[in-house]
């Protein structure tokens, strides 16, 4: 095998693994940032008041028991 050839092939390769590598941790960041920005979301919100405003007011008020 030509050695030539062999160098091109392994720095491609390399180049694109460098390329990958580069991508993925930009994806990484960006997940990262969605995440804080999820959780500062629910800590800031009240979660009770969510779960009413998610419902008709008239359900809940009332509960029909039989002995």
């Amino acid at each position: 095998m030509d050695i030539a050839l062999m160098s091109m092939s392994l720095s491609q390769g390399k180049v694109q693994q460098q390329a990958s590598l580069s991508v993925m941790k930009m994806a990484i960041g960006n997940a990262e940032q969605q995440g804080e920005a999820v959780q500062e979301l629910i800590s800031s919100a009240n979660v009770k008041t969510l779960q009413q405003a998610a419902q008709p007011p008239h359900l809940g008020g009332s509960i029909d028991l039989k002995l």
